[in-house]
């Protein structure tokens, strides 16, 4: 039976010499891997070009509940991204988000708000002109709020501690040593307050923006079984400076 739905491409893997896998998140079946052909030749109805990270699609699919390998009768880009693709910062923080997600969530199950989110996101952020340096920041905080570790933010104004491990600001050291000291914890604090519409606003330093997204990894470890080492946020580094 065919459905359409919207979906956001997480990884493609080679299959054979003109095939491959695509894991593509999507709106109406949650995560799943289709088998395309043929994408490899000249005159590919869906080229590997259509197939990059976190590039947002309208497919017309086959779907069978129990298949682990699904097919895609249709796709297009829509929209297609206009800056991602050809913007070095935006382009890397797409590499450095779109490993998080593909360790971050699983789920072969719909779930319609965190999808809007993502693609959401990725539009705001194809057509951002400013606050690039923040938006990753901004992104996997919001997204805690999706995963269920979204930082319960009482008493954040008055806290010189954020602890990792249970998700809460404190004005005592925590035991654990997962945590924010000051002045971290009031940068911490100020992202989670912040939409992406106020990203340009927030002035952090190179070092404390390296320091925070660290943190924020040890987070997401914290949290999610197996979710294991980031690598693509090095090379996001060099690129912010």
């Amino acid at each position: 039976m065919l459905h359409k739905t919207r979906g956001i491409v997480f990884k493609t893997t080679d299959y054979s010499e003109s095939s491959v896998v695509v894991q593509i998140f999507t709106e109406k079946f949650g995560l799943q891997s289709y088998l395309i052909n043929g994408v490899k030749k000249p005159k590919a109805k869906i080229s590997r070009n259509m197939l990059q990270p976190l590039h947002l699609v309208d497919m017309v699919v086959y779907h069978k509940p129990a298949g682990n390998i699904q097919r895609i009768s249709e796709l297009k880009n829509s929209p297609v991204l206009l800056s991602i693709p050809y913007d070095i910062i935006k382009s890397c923080l797409v590499m450095f988000l779109n490993e998080v997600l593909y360790k971050a969530i699983k789920q072969q199950t719909p779930d319609e708000a965190v999808f809007d989110f993502l693609f959401n996101s990725i539009e705001f952020l194809d057509n951002a002109t400013e606050g690039l340096a923040n938006f990753h920041l901004v992104f996997l905080i919001r997204l805690t709020r999706y995963l269920g570790f979204y930082p319960h933010s009482e008493g954040a104004n008055s806290a010189n501690y954020f602890d990792m491990r249970n998700g809460v600001f404190s004005n005592y050291r925590p035991d654990s040593l997962s945590y924010l000291s000051p002045p971290h914890t009031a940068n911490f604090q100020l992202l989670l307050e912040s939409g992406f519409g106020h990203i340009g606003e927030i002035k952090l330093s190179n070092d404390e923006r390296r320091y925070l997204i660290n943190k924020l990894l040890e987070y997401y470890a914290l949290h999610i079984e197996g979710f294991g080492y980031i690598k693509s946020h090095e090379v996001l580094e060099e690129v912010l400076g």
